[in-house]
């Protein structure tokens, strides 16, 4: 739409005002379980239908899924008896916790926790720290602890990794990221290096225990002995920190690494010319108000690498949310 029809109908003003409506609609609908219960339904099911063995009210629930269909997360089919709903395709694939491709987790920490925190966002950017102590009484380090859901084949595939065989993905969480390495390059073996929580986590839900190429290492990494590796994947972890941490980390890294080898940090980089992408921006204010870092340009990363001994930086950004940097020792 252009400015001049912005103007006359600010169109564009009511999307940004009615954004968090549409985000707590679908938060809604992913924790009360309706596109589970579609799923696992054998046909279109009515309100009422779903109400009841959802345990809801009639009229909420009707409202809700009405919301739904105009966001084209369900579909809807006229009956003499009413209307009758269905999943659609996005739906299935993506707000279904059964879905391989399942963001159900990513969606319930954003309606639980960043949704939360974002109410202090003016507090967060007058006052230049982090809110999470303000929104929950305790702080940051004691409570975050979502799981990333990332681009893994596109960021893994973005360079050729094969010559890597021992590979930690630092901060790996639920392994998603290390079974696409060992999907793409079958010689590697990989091991997630998280806090034991999140080991014990990935352990019981996410890697199975035949599978042998992947391997755990519970600890702290910033505290905590680094080994030798030939790659060290940091994927989403820079950005949550300030340069000096950054630098810390990167330097440790490098001082482990096996000459020849690399280190693969996976981000959502920012333009050069700071206008865009709006992701990133908006990730930027994120880490604002829930950490300590924040999102950054492709020359900020590089300077970073370099500081810590990395050389022959390389950038791929994928299309996607998600882009990869790769430096080598």
């Amino acid at each position: 739409m252009s400015s001049t029809q912005d103007l006359d109908y600010p169109q564009t003003f009511f999307q940004y005002n009615h954004g968090f409506l549409v985000s707590k609609v679908m938060f809604t609908a992913c924790e009360l379980g309706v596109f589970d219960l579609l799923l696992e339904s054998e046909g279109p099911l009515s309100s009422d239908a779903i109400a009841e063995r959802l345990g809801t009210s009639a009229s909420g629930m009707e409202l809700l899924l009405d919301a739904c269909v105009g966001l084209k997360l369900l579909g809807v089919e006229m009956k003499s008896e009413g209307a009758f709903y269905r999943n659609t395709e996005l739906s299935n694939l993506y707000l279904t916790k059964s879905s391989p491709k399942s963001q159900y987790h990513h969606l319930m920490y954003y309606s639980k926790t960043v949704y939360f925190c974002w109410h202090y966002l003016t507090d967060a950017v007058r006052d230049g720290k982090n809110q999470y102590e303000r929104a929950f009484g305790i702080s940051s380090e004691d409570l975050f602890g979502a799981l990333y859901s990332i681009c893994g084949r596109d960021v893994i595939a973005a360079f050729d990794l094969s010559p890597f065989t021992v590979i930690y993905d630092l901060g790996g969480c639920a392994g998603g990221l290390a079974q696409e390495c060992i999907s793409l390059y079958p010689n590697s073996t990989v091991t997630i290096y998280d806090l034991p929580k999140v080991v014990q986590v990935a352990k019981e839900r996410f890697v199975p225990p035949e599978e042998h190429r992947i391997t755990f290492h519970e600890g702290d990494f910033f505290k905590d002995p680094i080994p030798e590796a030939d790659l060290y994947i940091l994927a989403r972890i820079l950005h949550d920190w300030a340069d000096d941490k950054c630098m810390q980390l990167l330097a440790k890294i490098h001082k482990a690494c096996k000459p020849g080898g690399g280190v693969l940090l996976v981000e959502t980089l920012l333009n050069e010319d700071k206008t865009g992408p709006l992701d990133a921006q908006l990730f930027s204010l994120l880490m604002l108000v829930q950490a300590e870092g924040k999102e950054r340009t492709p020359t900020e990363y590089s300077k970073l690498l370099t500081a810590a001994g990395f050389r022959e930086i390389q950038v791929k950004k994928t299309g996607k949310l998600y882009d990869a940097i790769l430096g080598r020792k």
